[in-house]
């Protein structure tokens, strides 16, 4: 704290220079929620984290726990524990694990789209052929004509799995240009 020069020496005028009270709440929630992101991560994921033994102790309990209350005081506990770690590497390793996660749903958003309209239009092979040329377009269509037959026949859809697998090998990995413009169009 410090006296405003300016003041009147009957009523010193106070000034913080440190966060707000709202902002040190606001930080210690954002941290445990980090740390709710910790423990919802996978065992190898988890792995791949860099953190302090006595945090990695506490996620790994709280992903134990089921009980709620106990769970809630655990993750608590975490956002304590978190106040003496960087969360910034932590925070940046997550983030990229949901970027992967929200390219590669649109990537099979994309294959969903390309199967429905190579099923339900025989016009469309020529454009999935001439963006795919790599694709065995004969080994599509006879997949195609098997899925129509077992529809007629209301027989389990294993071409229908067959074909969004062969598609799944012939769409590559998007760039990210084609992943704004698949996910514009959804």
């Amino acid at each position: 704290m410090s006296i405003v020069e300016n003041a009147t020496p009957e009523e010193p005028t106070f000034t913080y220079d440190g966060p707000s009270k709202s902002r040190r709440k606001a930080d210690a929630h954002d941290l445990q929620t980090l740390g709710a992101e910790l423990v919802a991560l996978n065992r190898s994921q988890l792995a791949q984290v860099e953190l302090p033994e006595a945090l990695r102790d506490a996620v790994e309990a709280a992903q134990r726990i089921s009980a709620h209350e106990g769970r809630r005081r655990q993750l608590q506990y975490i956002g304590k524990l978190m106040r003496n770690v960087d969360p910034a590497p932590i925070r940046l390793k997550i983030e990229g694990w949901k970027t992967v996660s929200v390219e590669e749903t649109v990537r099979l958003h994309l294959i969903e789209r390309w199967r429905d309209r190579l099923i339900e239009d025989a016009l469309a092979m020529q454009p999935f052929a001439a963006q795919y040329p790599q694709a065995d377009v004969q080994q599509l269509r006879t997949l195609i004509r098997n899925i129509q037959r077992e529809r007629e026949q209301n027989k389990p859809p294993k071409n229908y799995r067959a074909l969004f697998q062969m598609l799944r090998e012939i769409i590559p990995q998007l760039a990210r240009q084609e992943i704004k413009t698949a996910s514009a169009e959804d």
